[in-house]
C-alpha cells in the first residue's frame, strides 16, 4: 500500500465532511486507506463518518486523547509506505497525493515534507515553514520583531521569512496540519510524544526527523486549504496557556543548561504578557462602553434636571448640590449594572439586550425612588426623562460608533449578505435552497458559471468575470460548489481574489452544509440545514 492519510477529529463534523471529500478525490488512482480517529465527539461526526464515507476507518476514542494520541493509535495499524498526517479543518487538491509520493520518491533523503497553505481568505500561511525555535528565535518571534520585520533573515527565522514562498526548499520544522511522512522512519525518530497533548508535537517530531539524518521539505507545488483555529480560538488565554506550556515540554526535552533556563525565562514572560494582553484585549471594549455610558448618562440626567427645574418649578436652584453628586451618580450606576447584567456591554453590541437592561434599571430606580426618605424624593418625572434620554443616548451614540468601524462598537445585526455562486444550475439552485433554510439574512444572490462559455441566461457571468461580478453585484461571500468546481481551481481562485474584501465558502456534494472560515481567529463560518445523524451498521473500532 502506498498511502495511509490519517485524520484526527474533534467536534468539527462539516470540516470534517468536507475534508474527507477533497480527500478521497485526491485518492483516486492511489492504493491507500484513509483512517479518522475521532476523539470523543459530540456533534455526531462518527455517524456521518460512516453514513458518508463508508470505505474510511474508523477509530472512535471514548475520550479525548488528545492530538499526539490519536494520531499515534492510527500509525501503529497503518500500511502505506507513506503517512500523512491532516487536519480535518482542510481541504487539500486532487493531486496533491500523487505529487507529494512522486517527490518522496524521487528524494530517497526526505524523511518528511508540507505544503504551502492558505487560510480560509486565501492569505498564504507562514507556518507553512519553519525554522527551530532556538531561544533567539523564540525571542524574536513572541516579542514581535517577527512581525516588524517578515522579511528578514535575523529577525523572522521563525517562519523562515527571507525565503521565497513558491520555492521548494530545505526547512528545519514542518505542521502539524499538513505532514508527509515517509513510513520507515519512524522506526529511526519513534511517534509523536504523547507529552503534547495539542501544539508542539509537530515541532518535536520535525526536529527528530533531522536529528536522525533525514531532510524536511517545504514542497510549494501543491497547496492546501488550512481554515485553523477551530478547535481552539487563537487570541483565548487557553490557547495560550496550552500552546507555550507545548514550548516548555519541548524546551526540557531538547535543550539543557543555560540555554533551557533563558528559553524557559522566555517562555514565562511571554505567558504572563500575553495572558495580560488577552484579558485586556476581552475587557476593553466593555470598559469603553460603560466609560462612555457613565459619561452620556449623567449628561442626561443632569441635563434634564435643569430643564425642569427651570421651566417646571420656575426655581434654577430647586434641585440642592448633593442631588448632582450623589443621587444622578446612584441613578447612572443602577442603569450600568442593569445593563451589564441583560449583557448589553457584550460584543457585538446587541440593541435589544442592552434596551431591556435600561428599562430594568428604570423599574429599579422607580422602586427605590418609593423607599427613600421624602427629603430625597425629588421628582419622578426627572427619573423617567432621564433614563429616557440616556437611553436614546446611549443607544444613538453606539450605532453611530459602529459605523465608524471600530471593533469596540460593532452591532449585533444580521446584515444583508450578498452572495455568489459558483458551480452547474442543479448545485446553485441546492446552495440557495442551504442558505435559505439556514435563516441567513439574504441580499444580491447571483450565479457564476464554471466554464468558459456561459450556457444559460442563469447566470450573470463566469468564474474569470468573478472580479467583475464582485465590484457590480456588491458579493460579500463566494460560495464554490465543490462536486463542479475542483479543490485546484478553488485554492488557485482564493489565491487570486485574497486582496479582494469577500469570504469564501466551500459546499460540498450531497451535503446540507455550507462552510468556510474567515480567518485564523474566528471558528468556522456556517450554513446549515438542522439534520440529525445516524449511525450506521459499519462497526466502528472503540478504545
Amino acid at each position: 500500500m502506498k498511502l495511509s492519510v490519517i485524520i484526527v477529529n474533534y467536534n468539527v463534523k462539516f470540516f470534517l465532511e468536507q475534508c474527507l471529500f477533497s480527500v478521497l478525490k485526491s485518492m483516486q488512482n492511489i492504493d491507500g486507506e484513509v483512517i479518522v480517529v475521532d476523539n470523543c465527539s459530540v456533534d455526531g461526526s462518527e455517524g456521518m463518518v460512516q453514513n458518508k464515507f463508508a470505505e474510511v476507518k474508523l477509530i472512535a476514542n471514548k475520550l479525548n486523547v488528545g492530538f499526539a494520541r490519536a494520531n499515534n493509535q492510527a500509525m501503529k495499524i497503518a500500511l502505506g509506505e507513506y503517512i500523512l498526517l491532516l487536519n480535518p479543518d482542510t481541504v487539500v487538491e486532487e493531486s496533491t497525493f500523487a505529487r507529494c509520493i512522486e517527490f518522496m520518491d524521487n528524494n530517497p533523503e526526505a524523511g518528511a515534507l508540507g505544503p504551502k497553505m492558505i487560510d480560509g481568505k486565501g492569505n498564504f500561511l507562514p507556518e507553512s515553514k519553519r525554522g527551530l525555535p532556538t531561544p533567539e528565535v523564540a525571542f524574536y518571534k513572541i516579542f514581535g520583531l517577527t512581525s516588524l520585520f517578515p522579511k528578514s533573515e535575523k529577525f523572522a527565522k521563525y517562519y523562515i521569512g527571507h525565503t521565497s514562498i513558491d520555492d521548494t526548499q530545505e526547512i528545519e520544522i514542518l505542521t502539524g496540519a499538513f505532514l508527509f511522512i515517509r513510513h520507515s522512519i519512524l522506526e529511526k525518530v519513534g511517534l509523536l510524544d504523547e507529552a503534547f497533548f495539542m501544539f508542539g508535537e509537530d515541532i518535536d517530531f520535525s526536529h527528530r526527523i533531522v536529528l536522525a539524518g533525514y531532510k524536511n521539505y517545504y514542497f510549494p507545488e501543491v497547496s492546501v486549504i488550512h481554515y485553523k483555529g477551530e478547535s481552539t480560538k487563537k487570541g483565548s488565554l487557553n490557547y495560550v496557556m496550552i500552546f507555550y506550556n507545548a514550548m516548555q515540554i519541548f524546551v526540557n526535552k531538547h535543550f539543557k543548561g543555560n540555554q533551557a533556563r533563558l528559553f524557559s525565562l522566555i517562555i514565562n514572560i511571554a505567558i504572563y504578557l500575553r495572558a495580560a494582553m488577552s484579558l485586556i484585549k476581552r475587557s476593553f471594549s466593555r470598559i469603553v462602553n460603560v466609560l462612555l455610558d457613565c459619561m452620556l448618562m449623567y449628561a442626561s440626567f443632569y441635563s434634564v434636571s435643569l430643564v425642569w427645574e427651570r421651566f417646571f418649578f420656575q426655581n434654577q436652584s430647586y434641585y440642592p448640590d448633593i442631588f448632582q453628586s450623589m443621587l444622578i451618580p446612584v441613578y447612572v450606576a443602577v442603569l450600568i449594572i442593569a445593563s451589564w447584567l441583560s449583557g448589553g456591554y457584550k460584543t457585538p453590541f446587541n440593541f435589544r439586550k442592552a434596551s431591556m437592561g435600561i428599562a430594568f434599571g428604570a423599574i429599579v430606580l422607580l422602586g427605590i425612588y418609593g423607599l427613600l426618605p421624602a427629603e430625597y424624593r425629588f421628582s419622578r418625572a426627572v427619573i423617567l426623562l432621564g433614563v429616557a434620554f440616556s437611553a436614546i443616548m446611549s443607544l444613538s451614540s453606539k450605532y453611530v460608533l459602529s459605523l465608524t468601524g471600530v471593533k469596540a462598537f460593532t452591532l449585533d445585526v444580521a446584515r444583508e449578505r450578498h452572495f455568489a455562486i459558483v458551480g452547474s444550475v442543479d448545485e446553485c439552485i441546492r446552495v440557495q435552497n442551504i442558505l435559505r433554510q439556514s435563516g441567513v439574512n439574504m441580499g444580491n444572490l447571483v450565479n457564476v458559471y464554471y466554464g468558459n462559455e456561459i450556457p444559460t441566461e442563469f447566470y450573470v457571468g463566469n468564474l474569470p468575470q468573478i472580479n467583475e461580478i464582485v465590484d457590480i453585484h456588491k458579493i460579500d461571500e463566494i460560495i464554490f460548489c465543490a462536486k463542479d468546481v475542483s479543490s485546484s481551481d478553488i485554492i488557485r481562485n482564493m489565491t487570486e481574489m485574497s486582496n479582494l474584501d469577500v469570504d469564501f465558502k466551500i459546499a460540498s456534494p450531497n451535503s446540507e452544509s455550507v462552510i468556510g472560515s474567515n480567518s485564523s481567529n474566528t471558528a468556522g463560518d456556517l450554513y446549515t440545514i438542522k439534520v440529525e445523524s445516524k449511525n450506521g451498521n459499519r462497526p466502528i473500532v472503540n478504545f
